[in-house]
């Protein structure tokens, strides 16, 4: 199933896509969807953000067998920097160089902490893709990550949500940057599963409806600049363009 959120004259509605058409949804957290009966034709549709999270999450992955380095370490990154579909994103400039970083990001469905390997997927209502904007020198001085991280539309989410991903340790990540393949690799070469990445996440902090977990890059980044134009495409999801500006 296909979850969107979109622009309409009413204000932005969540969607479900059915026999070419946004039909529009009461709650999409919902165990049992239901619909209000208003329908938004695909053609010219406004696709925005699919969720509002009021907690996103990045992950970064150590190697195996690196000496006293957990598996997986996670960050938050401010929802602020949420952008649309098409929104431009704006590269903080003097600052090093800027990446985009092709990801599979997960959308929680239901209230949670302390999930375990069996009940995680209970609480997953799908995935989505994300391009987590990094200023890739800031790490080196910052840490925490935040003059990395906090730029002006710096993470670029959608277009919509997939809700039956056969195996989200299988999908495929490519990066395009004005049409030529940069990055190619997926969630098969991150070396912490999705599932055990959201153990840990919620080992320590709780996670609510349109909770957002991105569960990193592997190998998916490419630097750009003002006038590029990037696209991320994840296999059984569909592609999130950006242009650079």
């Amino acid at each position: 199933m296909r979850l969107a959120r979109i622009q309409t004259n009413a204000g932005p509605q969540h969607a479900v896509l059915r026999d070419g058409e946004w039909h529009h949804l009461k709650d999409p957290f919902a165990k049992v969807i239901s619909f209000t009966g208003q329908v938004t034709p695909t053609e010219g549709a406004k696709l925005l953000v699919p969720v509002l999270p009021s907690v996103l999450i990045g992950m970064s992955h150590n190697p195996p067998g690196k000496k006293h380095a957990l598996p997986v370490q996670a960050w938050h990154k401010s929802v602020h920097t949420l952008a649309n579909p098409g929104d431009h994103i704006h590269p903080v400039q003097d600052a090093g160089a800027v990446h985009a970083e092709g990801e599979l990001a997960v959308v929680i469905r239901k209230s949670t902490v302390g999930l375990t390997a069996e009940s995680a997927m209970d609480y997953v209502l799908g995935y989505t893709i994300a391009n987590d904007v990094t200023n890739a020198d800031q790490g080196l001085v910052d840490e925490k990550l935040f003059q990395a991280k906090a730029g002006v539309n710096y993470t670029p989410l959608g277009p919509w949500i997939e809700t039956e991903i056969s195996d989200p340790n299988k999908v495929s990540i490519t990066v395009r940057v004005n049409g030529r393949v940069v990055a190619d690799s997926g969630s098969f070469n991150l070396p912490t599963s999705v599932v055990d990445c959201l153990v840990y996440v919620t080992r320590w902090t709780t996670l609510e409806p349109g909770d957002i977990v991105m569960t990193g890059a592997p190998g998916t980044f490419a630097a750009i600049s003002r006038g590029d134009r990037v696209q991320i495409t994840l296999g059984g999801i569909g592609t999130l363009t950006s242009p650079v500006t």
